[in-house]
């Protein structure tokens, strides 16, 4: 397993530039985890939020790993480039989500609400979050939120062909998205404001549509790089094989010129017998 740095980096710029979306769904829940502990607690409260993040990125590895080990059995039968191609296309339905330019993932949201029905009533038994532990229980629950985002996140893990890789993914999703959740808890308000830019949210989205239509370019070459990969190998072989009939070839020369030798003195040897018996 080769880990590919440009796909860490990928996945948590993914989560860094979808961080609007990431407010208006869950800075509410880290505003209501900041206020569940008085003020004059400010370490206490840090940790709350450490806690309930730890958690809800426990949640996305867990996914990502769920989706690797399926990617794994389409991987082994050829379908590789079909991973790559549907995670291109949810990137950019990613990225003209943000932009609000179109709102497909509202389709993919409304297919995760059903699971969510089930996981919201034991997420408000936890509230109100005061210990980690419930902040990390909390968290690991809130991660199946509904989220196009993160579906198509989950998208691009799967790309990957395996559950080590797929889980390392999301991982480094979930990270991006760290620094404004914990910020929205302290500054709710005033990043939520900056984020709202126009420029800004145009900007991360034009930049997220950029990754899916490179996704979607690897799709397209990678099956043929695989190819070839796999072709070099057994072109290798063929020098090899004759390589080995080359040198094989004055061996044989050389035996049988030995043998012909052999056999010319043994002729030798069997004429003065006959020779004699003639005389005789």
């Amino acid at each position: 397993m080769i880990i590919d740095s440009s796909v860490v980096v990928t996945a948590f710029l993914l989560g860094l530039f979808s961080s609007a979306h990431c407010i208006g769904m869950c800075g509410g829940i880290m505003g209501a985890l900041s206020m569940a502990v008085p003020a004059c607690e400010p370490r206490r409260r840090f940790i709350i939020l450490c806690s309930y993040n730890i958690g809800r990125l426990l949640s996305y590895v867990f996914m990502g790993i769920l989706v690797g080990l399926f990617a794994q059995q389409i991987t082994a039968s050829g379908g590789a480039s079909v991973l790559r191609w549907l995670a291109g296309l949810l990137l950019i339905a990613m990225g003209l989500y943000l932009a609000n330019w179109w709102h497909g993932l509202t389709y993919l949201e409304s297919a995760g609400r059903y699971l969510w029905a089930y996981v919201q009533p034991i997420g408000k038994r936890l509230m109100p979050v005061n210990s980690p532990a419930k902040g990390v229980l909390l968290g690991a629950l809130w991660g199946w939120l509904p989220c196009g985002l993160v579906y198509s996140a989950l998208a691009y893990s799967m790309a990957q062909g395996h559950w080590a890789l797929s889980g390392l993914t999301m991982l480094a999703f979930g990270a991006g998205t760290l620094p404004s959740l914990l910020l929205a808890g302290i500054a709710a308000q005033q990043l939520t404001r900056l984020l709202q830019l126009r420029q800004l949210r145009w900007s991360m989205a034009i930049l997220i549509i950029l990754f899916g239509f490179w996704t979607l370019w690897g799709a397209g070459g990678h099956g043929h790089h695989h190819d070839h990969q796999q072709t070099a190998p057994a072109g290798s072989e063929a020098p090899s094989s004759h390589e080995h009939h080359h040198r094989s070839t004055p061996a044989t020369e050389a035996q049988d010129a030995h043998e012909h030798h052999h056999q010319q003195a043994s002729s030798a040897a069997e004429m003065p017998d006959s020779h004699e018996h003639h005389h005789h």
